[in-house]
């Protein structure tokens, strides 16, 4: 089983000043009367959720339900959309993540994301996992070769790519390329990890190594994901949120929540019966 590597030259940025919240067990992210929109569009209100420090969360729900759009709100990923709004809060170990004086480098480093399609950097395989370890200072040059090593040996890549560590990242299959995004999003030492449909473009076997590795991460990381394969929310999460039209309708246990929904709307999605 893969298992999540440290980085022992790894330092606090001190960018991003938090509050001390729960030890494991307790809550990593929390969501407060929230509401996202963009425009005149409200995608998301009256939000209300805990994400457990240490699991894996599933998101889940029909396109257009809201979760992806909540998603990328916990490192404030929307602030790049023209017209994004919020109301409410969302709190990283019981700091807002709105508050003044929140940088939003030091932001995403705690809580990194990895997207639906590969975007590995138009830079070297290896510059592509030492760039945010760069970015941040986290490490001297002496410590370079290890951390790239130890990365994409997490992830399974090493033996494929250890020759060619300068070549460019587009030489690799687009299962390649999204094992080294994952690498790079681990590289700087997130404490949150944020996945948005990371194995939709996948074949089955690279989709099963990716989710392997999210259940490896855990309960060292706290995992959120994104999926519309309701197969893979039931094999790999700890607690799962079902969205519905701009609202989350419930939250539970993964096998509580799909064997005995509490919600009809959630009954009749995840048996299918949902259009």
């Amino acid at each position: 089983m893969m298992t999540s590597v440290p980085v022992e030259a790894a330092v606090s940025s001190g960018d991003c000043p938090v509050t001390v919240g729960a030890g494991a067990g307790g809550v990593s992210m929390q969501a407060k009367d929230l509401a996202l929109g963009f425009g005149s569009a409200t995608v998301l209100s009256g939000l209300d959720l805990e994400v457990g420090k240490g699991q894996l969360t599933a998101l889940i729900g029909p396109t257009g339900s809201g979760k992806t759009t909540f998603l990328r709100s916990l490192n404030r990923m929307n602030d790049k959309v023209a017209k994004h709004w919020h109301r409410g809060d969302v709190l990283l170990n019981g700091a807002s993540i709105y508050a003044p004086g929140v940088q939003l480098m030091a932001l995403r480093r705690r809580v990194g994301m990895v997207f639906q399609r590969p975007n590995p950097f138009p830079m070297s395989i290896a510059g592509n996992i030492l760039a945010g370890v760069k970015a941040h200072r986290i490490a001297g040059k002496e410590h370079y070769r290890d951390i790239v090593e130890a990365r994409l040996r997490e992830v399974g890549l090493w033996d494929a790519v250890r020759n060619r560590l300068s070549s460019s990242p587009f030489s690799l299959s687009g299962g390649q390329q999204q094992l080294l995004c994952l690498a790079r999003a681990l590289a700087v030492g997130p404490e949150v990890l944020l996945l948005d449909e990371p194995t939709s473009s996948l074949d089955p076997v690279t989709a099963g190594n990716i989710e392997e590795m999210a259940r490896a991460l855990v309960p060292a990381l706290t995992v959120v994901i994104v999926t519309h394969n309701l197969a893979q929310a039931r094999r790999i999460s700890d607690q799962t949120v079902f969205f519905y039209q701009g609202k989350m309708v419930e939250r539970g246990e993964t096998a509580q929540l799909f064997e005995d929904p509490q919600q009809p709307e959630t009954a009749r999605y995840v048996t299918g019966r949902m259009g």
